[in-house]
């Protein structure tokens, strides 16, 4: 019997030409009862340490309205969470006074290479609550 903890796992067996896959599998133990029989048993892994990267809801719309603004985009123009900047067509001067309104709105300063860093609306919102965290610390 094997055990193993992953996000996902696949596999194939030898003399058969299907792929078996699960995915999302915290915790499985293997069973090789017979030959050509491979049993699966499931149990569940208590969380012990949740991480959530996504920023509030609220903060992705205000970025969203920043970027909408500073772009001179118009209200039918879908700006969301995946939006990219250069798919809403900011250059790198926009990208800019984007980060600039995003630091006068939040309060925050974005330093030169994580400004680099950030090429969606959720980037930046995601950013934004990392730093109004430390800022808060």
């Amino acid at each position: 019997m094997a055990s193993i903890a992953a996000s996902s796992i696949s596999m194939q067996p030898r003399h058969a030409l299907a792929t078996t896959r699960a995915s999302g599998l915290k915790l499985a133990s293997f069973v090789n009862q017979e030959r050509n029989n491979l049993s699966f048993r499931l149990r569940p892994v208590p969380a012990r340490l949740r991480i959530s990267c996504a920023a509030k809801p609220e903060t992705v719309d205000k970025v969203c309205e920043i970027a909408r603004k500073q772009l001179a985009l118009s209200s039918d123009e879908p700006v969301t969470g995946a939006s990219k900047f250069s798919d809403l067509g900011a250059d790198s001067l926009d990208t800019v006074e984007i980060v600039l309104g995003i630091e006068e709105e939040f309060g925050v300063t974005i330093k030169e290479d994580n400004a680099q860093n950030i090429t969606t609306v959720q980037d930046a919102a995601d950013l934004i609550e990392k730093l109004c965290r430390a800022k808060g610390a």
